[in-house]
Parts: C-alpha cells; sequence; structure tokens
C-alpha cells in the first residue's frame, strides 16, 4: 500500500470538504445572508482567524466541516440588526440554491475529475487490457510450482532483451490480446519476432525458443518458451477533448447506477460487519477505507504511473459523486432533507392558494426533530460500523 497514495486521498477528501464548505458559503453571500462562521472539522478550534463578519479557522475532529449561516430556522434567536439577514426570510429558490450548493460542487469535482482522465489518461471504461511483461526471470523454470531458478534450469532467451513493463503487441504479425495468447506462437528452436512497446515507443525483438519439460499439476510435457512472466493490465485507449465530453457525462451514469446499488447495499454492508463476514469490493466504507483503497491502488508498482493515476482520480470522482448524492438524500439532517422541508412547504402554498385556502406557513420543526435525532444516530452508528470494518477488517483489492 503506497503512502503517498492514502496521503493523496487525505487531501482530496480534505480539498472536497472546504469546496463543499466553499459552495454552502459563496451562494449565501452571493444571495445577502449572513454567514458568520466557516469552519474545517468540528469539536475545539485550533486556528482561526476574523475577515469581516466571518470567522475563518480549523476545529480539532477532521470529520467534515460546516458554515454558520445567521436565521437557518425561524428557531434560532437573531442578533440585533441580523433581522434582514436571515436564511428563513430569503426566498424559497435562494434558500434551495444554497442547500443543493455543496452537493453540486461534488458532482462537479466527480465530473472534472472524470473528464481530466479521460482526456489526458484514457477510457478505463473501454475494458481494454495490454499483455505487459511482469518480469524477466534468470532462467526458464520447469516446474510451475518451483520457487527460484535451479542450476539445471536454462538460461532464459529474453534476458537482456525484453524488459520489465514491455508491452507485447503482436508476435510474428498475430496480435497477443491475452497472457496466454502467445504460448501458440512458440515453438522450440524457431525464431519469433515480437513487437513490443517500451517508453512509448516499438521495439521490434527476436527470439529464439527453447524447449522445456515443464511439470504442471503432476503432468510433465515438452513445451516452447522465451522465460518470461506476463501479466494483463488496464491500457485505456486515448479520448479526444471533444470525444471525453459525452463519456463524462456517460461515467456519470454508470456512478449513478453504483451510488444507488451502493446505497442499497448499506443494511447488508452493515449485517456482514455486524456478523464477521467479508464485505465486497463495491461495498460502502469509512473514510479511512476509501484512504487505504487509494492507497492499494497507488502503490500496484506493476502499473505505469498514469494508469495508476488515472485509477486513483476515478475513485475520487466516484467518491465525491457518492458523498454529494447521499447528502441529498431527503432525510433530515442532511442538505437534502432541509431542500425536502422547503419543497414540501412550497407545494403546500401552491396548493393551499390553488384551493383557496390560507396558507399554513411553515413546517413546524419541532414536531420533526425527533425523527432528525433517529436519522443522526443512525448515520453516526453506521459511520462508527464502517469505521470499525476498515480498520480491523479492510477491504483488499489485492486480495
Amino acid at each position: 500500500m503506497s503512502t503517498l497514495g492514502v496521503v493523496g486521498a487525505i487531501v482530496v477528501l480534505v480539498a472536497s470538504i472546504m469546496l463543499h464548505e466553499a459552495g454552502h458559503f459563496l451562494t449565501a453571500k452571493h444571495y445577502g445572508m449572513k454567514a458568520t462562521r466557516f469552519f474545517l472539522g468540528f469539536g475545539p478550534t485550533l486556528w482561526s482567524f476574523r475577515r469581516g463578519e466571518t470567522e475563518y479557522g480549523v476545529k480539532a475532529i477532521p470529520a467534515g466541516g460546516f458554515v454558520k449561516i445567521v436565521g437557518m430556522t425561524p428557531l434560532e434567536d437573531l442578533e440585533p440588526g441580523d433581522e434582514g439577514r436571515a436564511f428563513y426570510l430569503y426566498p424559497a429558490r435562494q434558500r434551495a440554491v444554497v442547500l443543493s450548493a455543496g452537493s453540486i460542487i461534488h458532482i462537479v469535482i466527480a465530473l472534472l475529475l472524470t473528464y481530466l482522465v479521460l482526456v489526458f489518461v484514457g477510457d478505463f471504461g473501454a475494458g481494454r487490457t495490454a499483455v505487459v511483461v511482469a518480469d524477466v526471470p534468470k532462467c526458464v523454470v520447469s516446474d510451475v510450482n518451483q520457487k527460484g531458478c535451479l542450476p539445471t534450469d536454462p538460461a532464459s532467451p529474453s534476458l537482456g532483451v525484453l524488459q520489465q513493463g514491455d508491452k507485447l503487441v503482436s508476435v510474428d504479425g498475430a496480435d497477443v490480446t491475452a497472457t496466454n495468447g502467445l504460448a501458440s506462437h512458440l515453438h522450440a528452436g524457431q525464431p519469433v519476432t515480437l513487437d513490443v512497446v517500451r517508453h512509448g515507443r516499438h521495439v521490434s525483438v527476436t527470439l529464439t525458443p527453447i524447449e522445456v519439460t515443464a511439470t504442471d499439476k503432476g503432468k510433465t510435457k515438452s513445451v516452447a518458451r522465451i522465460g518470461i512472466n506476463l501479466v494483463a493490465q488496464n491500457d485505456p485507449p486515448s479520448v479526444s477533448a471533444a470525444s471525453a465530453v459525452p463519456k463524462t457525462f456517460t461515467t456519470m451514469g454508470e456512478y449513478l447506477s453504483e451510488t444507488v446499488q451502493g446505497l442499497g447495499r448499506i443494511p447488508a454492508t452493515i449485517g456482514d460487519v455486524l456478523s464477521g463476514r467479508q464485505r465486497g469490493p463495491n461495498d460502502v466504507g469509512s473514510v479511512v477505507g476509501a484512504a487505504r483503497v487509494s492507497g492499494q491502488v497507488a502503490g500496484d508498482t506493476g502499473l505505469p504511473v498514469s494508469v495508476r493515476l488515472g485509477e486513483f482520480l476515478l475513485l475520487m470522482a466516484g467518491l465525491n459523486f457518492f458523498i454529494g448524492v447521499f447528502n441529498m438524500l431527503p432525510l433530515l439532517p442532511l442538505d437534502g432533507g432541509h431542500v425536502a422541508i422547503l419543497a414540501f412547504e412550497e407545494g403546500r402554498s401552491r396548493l393551499y392558494r390553488v384551493i383557496g385556502r390560507r396558507d399554513p406557513g411553515r413546517v413546524d420543526l419541532n414536531k420533526v426533530m425527533p425523527f432528525t435525532y433517529a436519522v443522526f444516530v443512525a448515520i453516526v452508528a453506521m459511520s462508527a460500523i464502517l469505521l470499525y470494518a476498515d480498520i480491523f477488517r479492510p477491504i483488499n483489492l489485492n486480495g
């Protein structure tokens, strides 16, 4: 696992949180609402400064962030002079924009990261793989269960000719599309010409396979080998800047499908954790789990740096998309819960006007507070369970 990948995930997540809160803050300021605090984290204040009417700072517990907007509900006491800038007094459309801005930022981050990967790395969704030289041993090992070379093992014909990371394109003009696709072209004593891509350039090499007696699962047979180990790797095809636009939105649709499936699996995932069963790689997890998976992706030294970077950025894009959607679920205290209350008030108000009845006004938040507390406790409990699982029974992408 790569420390750089873990640190990278933490940096991206912290930046995403800050941008989420900046979405709320900047839209509130745009409409003239009063925002008095902009903080990263919760708990005791570690550091802060004041500029204008807003205090900016960092709290001790790095578990999110918050923006304090005056008058979020009619239940809040207002300071003298703030009555005209209370959030709840502004038009419903403006309040909806402020409430949704944080989640919209996450979706925008997912869009931008996905587009950048498509343009500068390639289309991972194409499913194209390359056959790559994993390593070139000093000898041709005759027994698949054998570790290391024996004095009787012949020297590898590929030693000093092929290199780790070489991508096999063709053998004697025939495309190589699978790790076992090379063997059928090899015949002992008959030279073969391999076309490989090395450091971005095509290189042609000629090798003469040798005959060895191989033992596999107790069966012995004569085979032709050139002394290399192969592995299949992601090989995303390049995408133009224009073609990347529709592919980006197609990928957003895939994120949405995966997010809905992930949300639907939450009860089963919690059950798996509590019963000790192993979670799948597509199950939801905590921030610790995301950082760990990021470290595994970044630490896979068998992959080119560009592919590792692309997979890391797509992981961060998918995570931001999930956070954006989750935060808009119509449940208090999530932002989506506040938007749902707002939509209900507006819809009810319009209906009452149509039928000629007096507008009943705002929802009595005191009546929904028990439900809000229940949802909050459920989210905290779920987060704690997933955090425990990610620390003590983590998902391992490398098996």
